[in-house]
């Protein structure tokens, strides 16, 4: 009896395996993993480009909503970059001059490979999120 149970145990496991996994539930590259209390619900622009913006970009660093610290607060750039028609994924991937601050370029400069290495669709998500902070 034991052996049965076993056995309709493993072949329930094997069954269940997802196709995109390697054994024992590892994860292959192309499987999207999600940090504590974060679902896989599809987020607006907005909120993906928040949570970039608050996460692996790690910009709160230097920028805050309404307050200068390092660099300018997203306030501050969204109203430039629209005043200006600046372009902020092009800048974000390095290929822009500075219109903001540029005083402050060689801090941002250094930020840059974390920028590029983001996609466009997570460099437009930033955007947005920026633009929603115009008051």
């Amino acid at each position: 009896m034991k052996k049965t149970i076993f056995l309709i145990t493993v072949l329930a496991f094997i069954s269940c395996k997802k196709d995109n996994q390697e054994p024992f539930g590892k994860p292959t590259e192309n499987t999207e993993t999600y940090s504590e209390g974060e679902s896989a619900e599809t987020k607006t622009p907005e909120e993906l480009g928040k949570s970039i913006f608050e996460g692996k970009g790690n910009c709160t660093s230097c920028h805050q909503v309404d307050q200068k610290v390092i660099g300018p607060s997203i306030q501050e750039i969204a109203k430039i970059y629209k005043d200006k028609k600046g372009d902020i994924v092009t800048f974000l991937k390095g290929n822009g001059e500075p219109i903001v601050d540029p005083g402050q370029f060689a801090v941002m400069k250094t930020n840059f490979p974390v920028t590029q290495a983001m996609s466009d669709e997570e460099l437009k998500a930033i955007e947005t999120y920026i633009y929603s902070n115009l008051k």
